[in-house]
């Protein structure tokens, strides 16, 4: 079980969560390792809804859906590992506008 604790706009809000894992470890090691999880996993996720607006999609069809999903996760990787400086959102345009960079994104090779 785990007891969050947070202020959220000048209001403190407690949330109780459980866990079912067979790992042996201590407290501290399981309190960061759920930390690191849903770091991670609210990063992607955020990531996915901002740059790919992947929370307001329409497609209905399943598979499809998974295809699109596991595609969206690809590219954002590819784009993440890009040295450039522009945001990810920035970079993704400029795959569309420019197939230079497009290939410099999916090869992992700069100019």
């Amino acid at each position: 079980m785990v007891v969050s604790e947070s202020v959220r706009d000048g209001k403190e809000t407690i949330e109780i969560r459980y866990y079912i894992s067979s790992l042996k470890v201590s407290v501290k090691r399981f309190a960061h390792a759920v930390r690191s999880h849903w770091g991670s996993e609210n990063g992607c996720h955020w990531s996915l809804d901002i740059i790919y607006r992947e929370d307001e999609s329409r497609i209905r069809n399943k598979q499809l859906r998974e295809n699109c999903a596991w595609l969206n996760r690809l590219t954002l990787s590819l784009l993440k590992q890009h040295p450039g400086e522009e945001s990810i959102l920035m970079k993704r345009r400029c795959c569309g506008w420019s197939d230079q960079f497009l290939l410099e994104v999916l090869t992992g090779a700069t100019p």
